[in-house]
């Protein structure tokens, strides 16, 4: 299924505190073969944190084999988020810890912190708390209340598989605490774990909504669907056309979700967080299963 290619048209929302330089390279190759995009694409010191966790060590070694399949399955989920985003930070750095970790031994790779300026996330939230910046769950290592900032570390994972690599001081990101038990369920289970990047591909005004096409792999693609969630940048929204062959999809966004989240303000080419729903990978995971179990038989 192809969108309407008529009356389309790049919108670019850019505060004059956003024009700053953005992480180049990485994006998505453009579809080969007949089936193409109907849209076309344009291509400081800070203040030290007065409270902080000792810096994170980050380590890619995959979980021993000595943990069984009964007792993985006991691992409990160490935070959930619905996507609804609670506020627009300010990325204040961007940069290597600012206090030394004194090991980094062993072979582990560099981390880096991110410094994000909230106004409403300080009051309750606490060291270790666990918050979705632009859908990538981050664990706060130090609060500042004098500079109003959150730092975060950021594994070489996350900057591998997320676009928060990319940030620039000035840059706005989406924001959302861990649920608690009395929250209110308002998007769907995200879990913060982002798929990839997708790439924006067409902004198009509808009235005072706003669609927005996005490019994404072929491996978050086909666990879309219409109607579904998706998360993008953190935020929950709701797929209404997905085009395998084309490898796009795309989603309407209400006027005051505009106003409220990061991504009108970026522009065609910009980078995204994709995160599928998690229930669309349990069903593939165990459709996979029986198919083998089935071939076997």
């Amino acid at each position: 299924m192809a969108p309407p290619a008529a009356a389309v048209a790049a919108v670019h929302h850019r505060s004059p505190h956003l024009l700053l330089r953005r992480g180049g390279g990485g994006l998505l190759p453009s579809p080969s073969g007949p089936a193409t995009l109907p849209f076309s694409s344009r291509g400081a010191a800070c203040t030290p944190a007065r409270l902080r966790l000792p810096p994170p060590r980050f380590s890619l070694s995959p979980v021993p084999k000595s943990l069984s399949a009964a007792s993985s399955s006991h691992v409990p989920v160490r935070s959930l988020f619905t996507g609804i985003v609670e506020e627009v930070g300010r990325v204040r750095r961007l940069g290597p810890p600012l206090t030394p970790s004194g090991g980094g031994g062993g072979g582990e790779a560099p981390g880096l912190d991110l410094e994000v300026e909230t106004k409403n996330l300080l009051a309750g939230t606490q060291l270790g708390d666990s918050v979705a910046v632009d859908g990538a769950c981050l664990t706060v290592a130090a609060i500042d209340p004098a500079a109003s900032t959150l730092t975060f570390g950021v594994a070489p994972e996350t900057l591998r598989r997320t676009s928060l690599g990319g940030r620039a001081p000035g840059d706005g990101v989406n924001l959302e605490r861990a649920l608690t038990p009395s929250s209110r369920m308002g998007g769907h289970f995200v879990q913060g774990h982002v798929d990839g990047t997708g790439e924006i591909a067409a902004f198009r005004p509808d009235g005072d909504s706003l669609w927005v096409t996005v490019r994404a792999p072929p491996e978050i693609l086909r666990l879309l669907v219409p109607k579904g969630f998706v998360a993008v940048d953190g935020t929950s929204l709701t797929v209404v056309s997905v085009d395998d062959e084309g490898g796009w999809f795309d989603f309407m966004l209400v006027r005051y979700t505009q106003d409220n989240i990061v991504l009108p303000t970026k522009k065609v080419g910009d980078k995204v967080n994709l995160e599928a729903d998690i229930l669309g990978k349990y069903v593939e995971k165990l459709l996979a299963g029986r198919v083998e179990a089935m071939a076997k038989g």
